[in-house]
């Protein structure tokens, strides 16, 4: 399989499609199916995409790194701190520093590095199928890929520790109860449910999308003060742009508004 197999990429009406494929492997990610996501993750920075669905082929969303390494190198003597800082997480920055929202879709197993993907999305659909799992510890890995940052935020630090050290899978019931995850579905329904949702948040005003997620991550890490600020910042640069002028209108005039995005 070529490298831009590994990962399919659909721009269809503002939603660009990113799907893992490599179900062979039941989506595990090698360094280049991550330099692809990476790429494609940049480019929808830049592109007409308005929102990010992001999903895998076959029964998995992706169940982890790819421990056979299938680019050539041998496992034993690949320098793995410098792999991570260099694929691993700049995937995951990009994904959140993108100013549009990523909404995962899963099916399967969202496992060790490939559950971390997932969390690092804006929104998570899931089927009834779908198993979420910190588990590196069972094959003598500590977490990464975002695991260490995201879980604890959601779920507190005692719980997150006894899912990282006992590696146990959560059912999706288990992930929505905790609120890891948006929304449980069965199978047949998770589709149409993502695709309602994506349409939209493509319909809905970019900046206005944008500034709540850059809001959102800057609050998690700052007091209530430099949040406020932020706040004020971020709507003015709201306040400036052509979508609040059409949103401002349409409720005047009492109609459905048409963002275009600016």
């Amino acid at each position: 399989m070529a490298a831009s197999d590994k990962l399919l990429v659909t721009l269809e009406n503002g939603i660009k499609r990113i799907t893992f494929n490599r179900p062979y492997r039941r989506n595990a990610a090698d360094s280049e199916t991550l330099a692809l996501l990476r790429a494609a993750i940049e480019e929808s920075g830049k592109d007409d995409s308005r929102v990010i669905i992001l999903t895998g082929a076959g029964d998995a969303f992706c169940a982890g790194a790819d421990l056979q390494v299938s680019d050539g190198h041998d496992i034993k003597t690949l320098n793995v701190t410098e792999e991570l800082r260099a694929s691993t997480n700049q995937t995951v920055l990009a994904m959140r520093a993108l100013p549009k929202p990523i909404l995962v879709r899963v099916h399967g197993s969202a496992a060790g590095v490939g559950c971390n993907y997932a969390l690092a999305g804006d929104l998570i659909f899931a089927s009834e199928e779908a198993r979420f799992g910190q588990v590196f510890i069972k094959i003598g890995l500590a977490p990464d890929g975002g695991g260490t940052f995201f879980l604890p935020r959601v779920v507190g630090y005692a719980r997150a520790f006894e899912l990282m050290a006992t590696g146990d899978l959560l059912s999706a019931q288990e992930a929505f109860s905790l609120g890891l995850i948006n929304r449980v579905v069965p199978f047949a329904e998770l589709d149409a449910t993502v695709n309602q949702m994506a349409e939209r948040l493509a319909a809905a005003p970019a900046l206005a999308l944008a500034m709540m997620k850059q809001g959102l991550q800057y609050g998690q890490q700052h007091d209530l003060a430099a949040a406020l600020d932020n706040e004020a910042v971020n709507q003015g640069n709201c306040f400036r742009s052509a979508d609040f002028a059409e949103g401002v209108q349409a409720f005047l005039e009492k109609r459905q508004a048409n963002f275009q995005g600016k």
